[in-house]
């Protein structure tokens, strides 16, 4: 039976306290998992007031078939439409942001990923690896002789910043800039971040004329990197624009900075919350591969994403109506009981584990996959190596977000030793 609950004169049940778009609740307590327990049981695609006043409410859609199904499904909801930011843009800024890969439908989405594909060949990737090792072992050293420090800013934070700049070919110098903006961008409900929308419309475009600069530095000094690679034509003949590789680079900044950062900070903050399995891959590094896919499912770096239907249509046992903001909760989805025995437990040894930590399928699948991949397995395996009896040191704070499931902050303690020889 399909069931459109708008038009219930009267509601079947009492949601007790459905509330699972407050900026606030996540910087206070995380991920509200009570509530998304509740509504997977009881009402997995649910109407939600909007808590802005004047804009209509959404649809939340909570079970992993359901964020599934919907993903793989452009044709009835769009990425491009109002955008795939639960918050909502002026037209002139959708215009703008609809050139970025991540708000588009096919078949432009499918144009423009052809094209930045070719520098995410794995070959691309591999060559990164030991770069990766040498920035693992370098943000230890600058860190082991304090014996205490914030591990965002020694070690979540960095890491992501240095791969991108190794990817881009950029000046590790610019890797503060490329911080500070996509902090900006990204947590526009912090006001530790940002301040209004002027601020976060010149911090784009500061971003934009970074990429541009960096563009045309490669056009007349060509090189064996991602950049060359994607500003060079197609068989076709056709070549991204101007516009399209400013934003893909934005794009791909955030993402990478943010999603590698969230996990790796996320993941620490949970062996500390459950030490039995620290002591676990301590005792047997094999499972390193099987614990980065578990850190990704827990702490699920992003947390939803917005689309609009394009058509009436049926999700979860709801009408959906052509126009209706939809939007779907991987963290919710990554602990949906009908999926994963035990969600509730983190277990490094997780076999199969079937998340959507990095999209649900379809043509957003997230394009860095195996290198947050590559950076989780390997900040691990080097703290482990290094820094064993990492502990906390202090009481961790959140980023005031409904979008990024992120730590500011995480203090941190270890026994203090020498760098390691070059």
């Amino acid at each position: 039976m399909v069931v459109d609950s708008r038009d219930a004169p009267a509601r079947t049940f009492r949601a007790p306290e459905i509330d699972v778009i407050d900026p606030g609740a996540y910087e206070r307590g995380g991920i509200p998992h009570e509530q998304f327990a509740w509504l997977r049981g009881h009402d997995p695609v649910h109407w939600h007031p909007d808590p802005n006043d004047g804009v209509p409410g959404f649809w939340a859609v909570t079970r992993h078939e359901d964020v599934v199904w919907a993903s793989r499904h452009p044709e009835l909801f769009s990425s491009h439409v109002r955008t795939a930011m639960f918050e909502e843009f002026a037209d002139d800024d959708i215009a703008l942001y609809g050139q970025m890969m991540l708000f588009q439908d096919p078949p432009g989405h499918t144009r423009l990923r052809g094209m930045v594909n070719k520098g995410f060949t794995p070959r691309m990737i591999t060559r990164l690896q030991e770069h990766v090792r040498g920035i693992c072992d370098a943000l230890i050293d600058e860190a082991v002789e304090l014996g205490e420090c914030d591990f965002v800013e020694h070690f979540a934070a960095p890491l992501p910043l240095y791969t991108i700049c190794e990817l881009l070919g950029a000046p590790l110098a610019d890797r503060e800039k490329i911080f500070r903006w996509s902090n900006k961008l990204v947590a526009f409900n912090d006001p530790e971040y940002i301040g209004d929308r002027t601020e976060s419309q010149l911090c784009a475009a500061e971003f934009a004329g970074w990429a541009g600069e960096l563009a045309r530095d490669r056009a007349s000094t060509p090189r064996d990197d991602i950049v060359t690679k994607l500003l060079q034509p197609d068989a076709d003949g056709t070549r991204i624009s101007e516009e399209e590789f400013a934003l893909f680079v934005i794009m791909l900044s955030i993402a990478g900075n943010e999603t590698t950062r969230t996990a790796t900070a996320g993941g620490m903050q949970t062996f500390f919350q459950r030490p039995d399995q620290w002591e676990r891959l301590k005792a047997d590094r094999s499972l390193l591969p099987t614990a980065v896919e578990e850190i990704v499912r827990w702490v699920s770096p992003i947390n939803q994403f917005r689309r609009t239907a394009l058509a009436d249509t049926e999700l979860g046992g709801r009408q959906i109506r052509a126009g209706d903001k939809v939007v779907l909760f991987y963290g919710s989805a990554n602990r949906d009981e009908r999926v994963f025995d035990d969600p509730g437990a983190f277990d490094v040894g997780r076999d199969p584990n079937p998340h959507i930590g990095f999209g649900g399928g379809g043509p957003h699948f997230c394009l860095g996959t195996h290198l947050a991949r590559m950076n989780l397995k390997i900040i691990f395996e080097t703290i482990l190596d290094r820094v064993p009896d990492i502990r906390p040191a202090g009481p961790a704070r959140r980023l005031r977000s409904n979008f990024v499931n992120g730590l500011k902050e995480l203090p941190v303690a270890f026994t203090p030793s020498t760098p390691k020889p070059a």
